[in-house]
Parts: C-alpha cells; sequence; structure tokens
C-alpha cells in the first residue's frame, strides 16, 4: 500500500503518443494535459482526473490495491466514452518501478498491454504504455506521459 501516494497533487503533463499504432510507425504528437491525483483507503487507493485542454478530452484512473495479492489494479475510464473499460491493468511496484499488465484489444485486435511508473521523485514521475502482439517477446512503446509537479496535495 502507498505506492502511489508520491501522486497525490496536481501535476503538468507532457504527452507524447504515436499517432498510429502497430503498424510500424515512428511519427509522434505532443501535447499538454493536467492531472489531479487524490489517495484514499490510507494509501491503499488512488484517483486522478487528467484533462487534456487542447483535445477538449479528460479521462480519469482508479488504483486499488489487494492486500492479500500485494497487486494493484488500476481502471480507466475515458469522458469521451463514460465507460469504465476492462479488464484492469493488474501489477506491482518492485525497486521503485510499477510494472502492470493485462490482455485487452487495440482496434479489434489481440494485445498485451504493459504500464510501466518510472523516474519517480518528488517533483516528476514517468508512465508510458506499451503494447505486444507477440507473447511479450517484443513492445511497441506507444503513448509517454511525463508528469511535472505543479502543487502540493
Amino acid at each position: 500500500m502507498g505506492d502511489f501516494d508520491f501522486f497525490v497533487g496536481t501535476w503538468n503533463v507532457v504527452n507524447r503518443r504515436l499517432r498510429e499504432r502497430l503498424v510500424g510507425s515512428d511519427e509522434w504528437e505532443e501535447f499538454p494535459g493536467v492531472s489531479v491525483a487524490h489517495g484514499f483507503f490510507d494509501g491503499g487507493g488512488h484517483f486522478d482526473e487528467i484533462t487534456f485542454p487542447t483535445r477538449g478530452s479528460a479521462g480519469a484512473t482508479i488504483r486499488i490495491f489487494d492486500p492479500a495479492r500485494q497487486q494493484w489494479s488500476i481502471y480507466w475510464m475515458s469522458g469521451d466514452s463514460g465507460v469504465l473499460e476492462q479488464p484492469p491493468m493488474v501489477g506491482r511496484f518492485v525497486d521503485g518501478v510499477g510494472r502492470f499488465y493485462a490482455d485487452d484489444k487495440h482496434e479489434g485486435r489481440p494485445v498485451r498491454c504493459r504500464f510501466i511508473w518510472s523516474d519517480i521523485g518528488a517533483t516528476t514521475a514517468r508512465w508510458e504504455q506499451a503494447f505486444s502482439t507477440d507473447g511479450e517477446q517484443t513492445w511497441e512503446t506507444n503513448w509517454i506521459m511525463t508528469f511535472t509537479r505543479a502543487s502540493d496535495r
């Protein structure tokens, strides 16, 4: 518990996202975001809302810690669809790096999805998303968020 306590507060976000996924693209788009995060359950839960002002969209993440399994489940919901997406990303932090996985689909194609939280400090953090279509032999990173703290809690 408490692995995501670093994230409580307001963050400015630089997003870099592949324009097209799983087609060999190397063309990235960059856009800003603002994330506001809160903790609950004494560190066993976290919620954040992220807005993308230049895109006119927003989303939210709920993270819940399972003490019996010693792992987190991460759920995403988009303000565009109004749907809590399934399945959750599941994983844990080891040596200050969080790795989370789920079997999912991208445009109808089965993918293994991975989130990595890294470079965590008092004023910075990094999140990235990657997809694998070959049983985790190779990964295509398709979204990177670089967080810079705007204000404390």
